[in-house]
């Protein structure tokens, strides 16, 4: 039987309440449906974008072995929070121990810090090809793909392992419930009663160092790449090139600006209702995995073609 509202005994010390929707839990088997939908639409999209880079030739190219760590990164954002909202949804699981808590949180600022790189190589990839096409193949050749694809697998988790560590260790002495349907760095240090100064500087460091320099990466490259499209002669080539980088350009702004809003949200929206928050949380997990895969698939004929294609010798079979 559901219950419509969380437990009333808010344990403070090793276990975390989760929040969906407050004053709408009669509605979770509603709210629950569309949630699962988008999950799953990201699941398949992102599944057959590594399956056609992997199996067709015509997309064993850096471009799109980038685009399938972009499938991969998306995969770890959106399926790293759905066991909990699911299980709060369904199942009204409201909470959640600190090991459990501390690994989501984990995860899911690993793979945000990882599609941020990702998305700095791809700003990278689509440099070379129109400041220097004539020596593309040159600058991008397999092994340095290879090892761009192997930093950007491994560079994220070390960078969030030591304020995750932190959490196992503080007193949470605090009553309350985290924002979101899911763990994040941010709610758990709020509850903490230990001195949580060096994840919070450490937090702004890696965030400002790391993303901050990937976003101005991306803006310095798109600044060249603009100079040098303008520098064309023929209109329909500059055409082209910028049709190159739409996509590239949609997908960053997916990912950046739910992100950057939900960043706000959390630091000045105090007396802004929780459902504005929990909204934000899920839009910047779950929609870059929902959107990314559907914009490259319907934009670059390729993977159009590699789909159409896959789709045919299903119905032949």
């Amino acid at each position: 039987m559901r219950t419509s509202a969380p437990p009333n005994d808010n344990a403070s010390f090793s276990i975390f309440l989760l929040t969906d929707s407050p004053g709408l839990e009669w509605a979770h088997r509603w709210i629950s449906r569309p949630i699962f939908v988008g999950h799953l639409v990201a699941l398949v999209s992102n599944v057959s974008v590594l399956h056609l880079v992997q199996t067709d030739p015509s997309l064993q190219q850096p471009m799109y072995y980038f685009l399938a760590i972009l499938a991969v990164t998306d995969l770890g954002l959106c399926m790293s929070t759905l066991p909990s909202v699911l299980g709060l949804l369904w199942f009204d699981v409201w909470m959640v121990g600190l090991a459990p808590c501390v690994l989501q949180q984990h995860f899911l600022h690993s793979f945000s810090f990882m599609e941020s790189a990702v998305f700095f190589a791809m700003a990278l990839d689509h440099l070379v090809a129109i400041r220097f096409p004539l020596h593309y193949a040159s600058v991008l050749t397999s092994p340095r793909v290879a090892l761009a694809r192997a930093v950007l697998g491994i560079h994220s988790a070390p960078i969030t392992a030591a304020p995750s560590l932190n959490l196992l260790k503080f007193d949470y002495c605090r009553r309350g419930a985290l924002s979101h349907a899911y763990c994040l760095h941010q709610d758990m240090i709020h509850l903490a009663c230990s001195d949580t100064c060096f994840n919070k500087l450490y937090g702004l460091c890696i965030i400002m160092l790391d993303i901050g320099s990937d976003v101005l990466f991306i803006l310095i490259s798109y600044s060249v790449i603009l100079r040098t499209v303008l520098a064309i002669a023929s209109a329909k080539e500059r055409l082209k090139a910028l049709n190159t980088c739409v996509l590239h350009i949609l997908a960053v702004l997916c990912f950046y600006v739910p992100v950057l809003a939900l960043s706000i949200v959390h630091r000045f929206g105090h007396h802004i209702s929780p459902l504005v928050h929990i909204l934000m949380g899920t839009i910047s997990v779950l929609f870059p995995s929902l959107i990314n895969p559907i914009i490259y698939s319907i934009k670059t004929q390729q993977i159009l073609r590699a789909i159409l294609k896959m789709v045919s010798l299903g119905n032949i079979q």
